[in-house]
This record gives C-alpha cells, structure tokens and sequence, in this order.
C-alpha cells in the first residue's frame, strides 16, 4: 500500500510541476502533465531508496531552524569576506565525518552543507562515511574549528531527527514491502 502511495503522490507532484512551468490550470494542461508524469515514472523510474527509523518532528523543527540560522550567519560571513578590504580569504578542502546510517540521510546532510553559502562537498566516501568539503575562510583554528563543530552538530541533529539508535531497523526489501 505504501509503494502504491508514494507512486501516486509522484505522479500528482510531476503533474503540479508540469502546471507550474506553464503557468495556467486548465484541462489540457492537467491532461498533458499526467502524460509526461506517467512518461517519466515508466520509462525513467528510479532506484527505491530504503527508509529506516522514524521521523521525529521537534527534532526536525530544531534541525530546520538550526540549518536556517547557519544559512543567514554564513550568508553574513561570505557578503563581508566580498567586499572587505585586504587580501581574498584563504580556502582549504576539509574531511568530516559524518557517522550516519541512512543513505538517505546522508545525502540529506551533504545537502544542507552543500547550501550553505561558504561550502561545498567536493566528495562523498559512503563507505567510510566521510565527506570533503571546500571551505571558504579557513584562515585560523577557530575557524577550522568552528566548521568541525557545526559537522559534528549536524550529525546530532540528523540522528536526532531521523536516526536514534532505539528505533533504528534493517529496511524491510521491496519484496517485502509489496507483500
């Protein structure tokens, strides 16, 4: 029932898309986009990405508006190293650890540092779980630092919200799933 929900809510949200880029609700419009959904689910379907644990709301909240104060505090950070006067800042690549289980969420942490203005992950080791990230302003050890605690706390946060240890379960397989 599950994969039969989420196959239908794929469709209607490729069908609002496709009514978004053209701008107008009509009939032709609403007809058209069903068509390309269909067409994009049938003949481009991803990979099922196995779901594991819980999701915790107050956690979430916490982590979106954590991320949120990061994304204006670095915004700040990187608007005043563009027009300060004095040398260009100095960058470095930077290996973090990121200890989670999911690949899921995983790919939804490097996305979170990959908006943050300031970074990008350059390269992601799934196996050894560690990221490498191109870090703007690497000038002294505080600010060194400062990039290894918020890595650190994004990972508490991302375990908090969807990965605590006493409800985490191997994901069932799609044949499993089905039945």
């Amino acid at each position: 029932m599950r994969t039969w929900t989420l196959r239908i809510w794929t469709l209607v949200w490729l069908t609002l898309v496709w009514l978004l880029l053209w701008g107008t609700v009509s009939v032709a419009n609403v007809l058209s986009g069903v068509v390309v959904a269909l067409a994009i689910t049938l003949l481009l379907p991803l990979p099922s990405v196995p779901v594991q644990g819980r999701l915790h709301p107050l956690s979430l909240l916490w982590l979106v508006l954590r991320v949120a104060w990061w994304l204006a505090q670095s915004s700040v950070q990187v608007a005043w190293l563009a027009i300060r006067p004095g040398r260009p800042p100095l960058s470095a690549v930077l290996r973090g650890h990121l200890a989670l289980k999911s690949d899921l969420v995983l790919a939804l942490a490097v996305n979170i540092m990959n908006l943050t203005p300031g970074t990008i992950v350059l390269e992601i080791d799934q196996a050894r779980r560690l990221v490498y990230v191109h870090v703007v302003d690497v000038g002294n050890e505080r600010a060194v630092g400062r990039f290894y605690r918020q890595v650190a706390e994004l990972e508490r946060m991302m375990i908090a919200a969807f990965e605590r240890d006493s409800e985490w379960r191997p994901a069932a397989s799609e044949s499993e799933e089905v039945s």
